[in-house]
């Protein structure tokens, strides 16, 4: 049991196979480092998982054929609601609600509406005052109507705990 001073257990990190693109991109909702691409299969999928400390999600049969394979899970299902629902009972997830970027998965950092070379519809210049930007693709987030779709599906899915650190 940890005490009063204790760190806060850090949300895994995954290394997901390229079989389960929609799975990572809601691990990356949920604000997890997660390592995928199509470069990610098969030995090069397990290097990555054990050179990097990730957990492995993979639905590659072949895969558990290897004794010495770093923790894992075998995703079961093809449907990523089945796959999100199997991976929140098997690990922790985090609460870290849209704080990274979806696609090129680093960390997002904060902007002002003013600042300079922020590039978004004029609409939502407008009529949004939360901007967040991701500091190596460049592309810009900020709280809309999905948002709102993102955390009903999360809260169909049971998960709206995972979720309840946003602000």
């Amino acid at each position: 049991m940890a005490g009063p001073d204790a760190p806060a257990a850090t949300p895994p990190a995954f290394a997901v196979d390229k079989m389960l693109g929609r799975l990572a991109r809601w691990l990356r909702i949920l604000g997890h480092d997660v390592a995928y691409g199509r470069h990610l299969s098969g030995r090069a999928l397990v290097e990555c998982a054990r050179r990097e400390g990730r957990f492995l999600l993979t639905r590659d049969t072949r895969l558990l054929r290897d004794p010495h394979l770093p923790p894992h899970l075998f995703v079961t299902s093809d449907h990523f609601r089945e796959q999100l629902r199997q991976v929140a009972a098997a690990v922790p997830l985090g609460d870290g609600f849209l704080h990274r970027c979806l696609e090129c998965n680093r960390p997002l950092e904060t902007v002002a509406r003013d600042e300079e070379g922020l590039v978004a519809p004029p609409y939502v210049l407008a009529t949004q005052t939360r901007f967040q930007r991701c500091p190596h693709c460049g592309r810009i987030y900020w709280p809309a109507t999905h948002r709102a779709h993102m955390l009903e599906e999360l809260a169909a899915l049971g998960l709206s705990a995972a979720a309840a650190g946003t602000s």
